[in-house]
């Protein structure tokens, strides 16, 4: 159905280091005809998946040491984020910075790198390469504690 890399690839410009690679999605349960559309050319539309939908991206995440650069501008970081994983982003929490709970049901692998999961209560997971983490509507964020940045493959299931 696709090859090569995603049409909405976007590496952020106020977070350097932070690149989103939606790779595929589905509205509903998928149709196994070769007839489906490609629904990676739709600009903007949301990454979050419906009830029965799904997406898989690929997201490098910056050490956090990018965020606490003294040229750092969240006001400018922002809004590139909302464009960079629209619907996702929007879940995120404006007191609590990288915080976020979604309706789906996350399988979530490490690529390269290592990352921090950190979870509701204070938590948190460290994660290296081919770690593994399956969520369910948990409230969480990811944290990138090393000095390297950290890949990691999201599938996303919409869920009710």
């Amino acid at each position: 159905m696709s090859d090569g890399p995603s049409p909405r690839e976007i590496a952020l410009k106020h977070t350097p280091g932070f690149n989103s690679a939606p790779i595929w999605m589905s509205a509903g349960t998928p149709s196994l005809s070769a007839a489906t559309s490609d629904p990676m050319g739709v600009a903007g539309a949301s990454l979050l998946p419906r009830a029965g939908g799904s997406t898989f991206i690929i997201v490098t995440f910056p050490p956090d040491s990018v965020m606490m650069s003294p040229d750092f501008d969240p006001t400018k970081a922002g809004p590139e984020h909302l464009v960079a994983t629209p619907g996702i982003a929007d879940h995120f929490e404006m007191d609590n910075p990288g915080m976020h709970t979604t309706p789906t049901v996350d399988y979530a692998i490490v690529l390269d790198g290592e990352i921090w999961l950190e979870l509701d209560d204070g938590e948190t997971v460290h994660l290296r390469s081919r770690d593994t983490v399956v969520q369910q509507a948990a409230r969480h964020g990811w944290r990138n504690k090393g000095n390297k940045p950290a890949t990691l493959a999201f599938i996303l299931l919409g869920a009710s």
